[in-house]
């Protein structure tokens, strides 16, 4: 796969276009304001009601009603939830969709399993920043970017590929590296390593790990510790180094324990379980299940989220947090 910076990209294919950023939440308010400081003439399209409008405002920007926005968007990015695309695209977007627009997305949920269907006329890109949106910002303003994914799902101007491009380069993503893929790629392997590894399979891991150890009679505040504070370094050593940058970084005893013991945690019935959610997302079985829980009010989900926040764990946590400061001030 290759992998494209700014020197490869026509950045100005994209400089007489107006960008429409349609949200400002974490992503959206990080893309309008890099593409705002990379010279490119942009609005926010917010309701009038929207809690974010005054922030927005108050950074300079341009604001108005989604609507309008997109009626005066060359680009049109679509920065807001997955669960409220679908709505907001019918009522607000495909009505006012100017001819030969360029349709965006940081994420391609609702094109892959087609909750939005665009009209052929209208190019369909999808640009996805590898961080969250205060990295993509911060990254930005210190002269670097974040890695970014592009994709093109419908091309009828032919060269929807360089309005990603230059798109993803006015994020600062083009300081890091860019690399295509399709909108299937991305979304089904974004959903399953949220699912199997970064938002649940760590969460369950670090939990077992806590209920192992005070089980076995360890104390509370060395469990924490042990299994969840330590995360930060070990991430923090294979974001810099991969998998093999971490263990020759670490101590001969944790890299021998980890590399004997750990394929006996994360085994066969792991593995297994990991085909079964990938085949879940790819028969979009997961988007279906999601999307209905939203549209029921989402109660399934905060009553899980709420049994976990009283888990023991979140207690300690919060008791060694406040203390932190001193803990790490120690010798």
């Amino acid at each position: 796969m290759n992998v494209l910076y700014e020197r490869d990209v026509r950045t100005g294919v994209i400089q007489s276009k107006r960008i429409a950023v349609i949200g400002f939440g974490s992503q959206g308010q990080a893309q309008a304001l890099n593409l705002r400081d990379s010279g490119l003439d942009v609005v926010v399209g917010l309701r009038r009601d929207s809690a974010r409008r005054p922030s927005a405002a108050e950074a300079g920007l341009t604001v108005c009603e989604p609507a309008e926005a997109v009626r005066h968007g060359d680009v049109v990015m679509l920065l807001i939830p997955d669960e409220v695309q679908p709505q907001v695209f019918a009522a607000d977007v495909q009505p006012n969709l100017r001819a030969g627009a360029y349709l965006g997305f940081a994420h391609g949920f609702a094109i892959h399993f087609r909750k939005i269907v665009p009209a052929a006329g209208v190019n369909v890109f999808l640009v996805a920043p590898k961080g969250v949106g205060p990295m993509v910002r911060r990254h930005y303003q210190a002269g670097g970017g974040v890695p970014a994914l592009i994709a093109v799902q419908q091309d009828p101007a032919g060269n929807t590929r360089e309005v990603a491009l230059a798109y993803a380069c006015a994020l600062g993503c083009g300081r890091a590296g860019i690399l295509e893929t399709t909108f299937r790629e991305e979304t089904e392997a974004d959903l399953f390593s949220e699912q199997t590894v970064l938002c649940g399979g760590l969460a369950e891991l670090i939990r077992a790990g806590f209920e192992t150890l005070v089980a076995a009679g360890y104390a509370p505040e060395v469990a924490y510790l042990e299994c969840l504070h330590e995360v930060k370094l070990i991430t923090d050593l294979v974001y810099e180094g991969g998998l093999t940058g971490m263990r020759e970084r670490i101590s001969g005893t944790a890299a021998y324990g980890g590399l004997t013991r750990g394929p006996r945690v994360v085994g066969a019935g792991v593995r297994q379980a990991m085909q079964e959610v990938l085949a879940e997302i790819q028969s979009g079985e997961f988007a279906r299940e999601w999307l209905a829980e939203h549209a029921a009010g989402g109660a399934h989900a905060a009553a899980l989220a709420a049994r976990e926040a009283q888990h023991p764990i979140e207690e300690v946590g919060r008791r060694l947090r406040a203390l932190m400061p001193r803990l790490e001030g120690r010798s």
